[in-house]
């Protein structure tokens, strides 16, 4: 394999890399992400502002002993370490205080006993358009089901990425490749990705190109959750899982989600957003918290 290098990413503990992990596997997407019981490696392709692009790969594992994640690069991305260190910490959630949410979160045993457990961090993501197209492909299907469909978009429509690691072998496509297409419902619904998912992940595509979405953490969440919601085919859900994972977002919640209405039984939408609101701004742990108590 080709030289590499390897940067350390410091925590403060506790730190459920287990459960991050866990999250990340059960959605990797194939010929992009690969997912063990120790470590999360994907694909990375980076834009440049003069046009160009740079590939490679990297691979996150934990170093619990040393309080840090240990951040691997190929060498085609070493100069680029800062744009991939960003991205990383978002993804895996490395600059929160636990203490601070836990100090909030505590009420939630109250209601589900055992599930505020301290050290819970909120999935983040590495490519948000990545991200938000599987959102999508993923409404009103199982985890499993949108991960076929995001694998048949990639193996079709992604481009190759040389990394010499077996299983890793591809980049989502980027907004301006999906819009390059003569037509994004014809040639998603091929791959049996409905029309109406398809008119939305072309109107995201467009959105981001004119630079009139952003879902980068650096974006006012409110406002954006804003531009989310006027897109047909994107509901409270969805406005609130992206503003989650892609914006960084620490304070959305999902009422209607399957998990979070399985974790809190017995009581609707309008009832479990209610109670929520006693965990701002933390709702996105408290969230999370909910999805691992199924199990825990």
């Amino acid at each position: 394999m080709a030289s590499e290098k390897t940067v350390r990413m410091g925590y403060r503990t506790p730190y459920r890399f287990d459960k991050l992990l866990a999250f990340f596997g059960r959605r990797a997407l194939q010929g992009v992400e690969l997912v063990d019981g120790e470590s999360y490696a994907r694909t990375v392709r980076l834009a440049l502002p003069d046009g160009d692009e740079i590939r490679g790969w990297v691979r996150v594992t934990d170093d619990p002993a040393a309080q840090a994640l240990i951040v691997t690069m190929s060498d085609s991305l070493i100069n680029y370490e800062s744009q991939v260190s960003e991205r990383i910490r978002l993804q895996f959630d490395v600059g929160t205080n636990p203490q601070a949410v836990q100090e909030v979160l505590r009420s939630l045993d109250e209601v589900v006993p055992g599930a505020a457990v301290e050290g819970t961090r909120v999935p983040g993501c590495f490519d948000a358009f990545e991200t938000a197209c599987r959102a999508v492909l993923g409404q009103q299907v199982t985890v499993a089901a949108a991960g076929r469909f995001a694998a048949r978009i990639v193996e079709t429509h992604g481009s190759l990425v040389e990394t010499g690691i077996e299983g890793l072998t591809h980049a989502f496509p980027t907004p301006a490749e999906v819009l390059a297409l003569d037509d994004v419902e014809t040639a998603f619904g091929t791959l049996g990705v409905i029309r109406s998912r398809s008119r939305t992940i072309a109107e995201l595509a467009r959105l981001i190109e004119a630079g009139e979405l952003s879902l980068r953490p650096e974006a006012d969440a409110e406002y954006q959750m804003e531009r989310l919601l006027a897109v047909r085919g994107i509901g409270p859900w969805s406005a609130n899982y992206l503003a989650m994972r892609t914006l960084g977002h620490p304070d959305a919640f999902m009422e209607t989600d399957v998990g979070v209405a399985q974790a809190l039984p017995g009581l609707a939408p309008r009832e479990r957003r209610a109670l929520a609101e006693r965990w701002r701004p933390w709702r996105s742990y408290a969230n999370v918290c909910l999805w691992n108590s199924l199990d825990d």
